[in-house]
């Protein structure tokens, strides 16, 4: 099994490492000591799993898989300080997970299942569990952060919500506006809005939700209803009965 460890922190990655030696067939690819360093490493030295600390500056666990993308990532082992949230949604959607302070009875029982997954080659399951996982926990935590998207057929991505410009709904999917082009994402557009910040994002008519940052200017239109200007040069238009519901804009 071929690994890596992820931790910004030297004793934590000293202890991972001391212990994983202590295993046979387990061969320690390198120590990535930032978010950084574990997205170039992941893609150059190709680990079949990572043991992935969630909490690290500037790039963290999740902007890691990020910047690698899901169906690239290898099997990852979020490692974790005591967080209730995060122990019920890896628990629920099988991620595994090693929380500090781990035993080494512990990392035995998680590199069994490792070895087990490894066997069956099942990943696009796998990759399937990590998204659920993240969702849940970040819905857990309060308003999302981050969206599990399509970026094109049989590649999915996580989208962090400020670089959304608009929603727009598409029958049974979502359509998000970015600089960088346009993703789909199953679901309701109702369903979406109850999970964004409304200090973020505001619903301006029935199929569409606009993030305040992106507006440039707003204009009084016809009978209440208001024209929404984006700064990429998109016109919309802000009905009245939406107007209606954010009286504190």
């Amino acid at each position: 099994m071929r690994v890596l460890i992820v931790d910004d922190e030297r004793p934590a990655r000293d202890k991972l490492r001391l212990l994983l030696e202590r295993e046979p067939g387990i061969e320690i690819l390198g120590e990535s000591p930032d978010g950084d360093a574990a997205v170039r490493d992941i893609e150059q030295l190709a680990p079949e799993v990572v043991f992935l600390d969630i909490r690290m500056p500037k790039r963290d666990g999740f902007s890691v898989i990020e910047a690698v993308a899901l169906e690239r990532m290898p099997l990852v082992v979020f490692v974790t300080a005591h967080d209730e949230h995060a122990l019920r949604a890896f628990e629920v959607h099988a991620v595994d997970y090693l929380l500090k302070p781990f035993t080494a009875k512990r990392l035995h029982d998680v590199l069994e299942r490792i070895h087990e997954r490894l066997a069956s080659r099942d990943h696009r399951n796998v990759a399937l569990q990590l998204q659920r996982a993240i969702e849940a926990l970040e819905s857990r935590r309060g308003s999302l952060r981050r969206l599990v998207v399509e970026a094109r057929p049989q590649r999915e991505i996580l989208l962090p919500i400020e670089r959304i410009d608009l929603i727009r709904a598409q029958k049974n999917y979502v359509e998000l506006h970015t600089a960088e082009g346009r993703f789909l994402r199953r679901g309701t557009l109702t369903e979406l809005e109850r999970r964004l910040d409304p200090e973020l994002f505001v619903r301006i008519s029935r199929s569409e939700i606009v993030r305040l940052d992106a507006v440039r200017e707003m204009q009084p239109w016809f009978h209440g209803d208001y024209r929404v200007l984006l700064a990429n040069g998109t016109t919309l238009t802000w009905t009245r009965r939406y107007r209606a519901r954010r009286d504190d804009l």
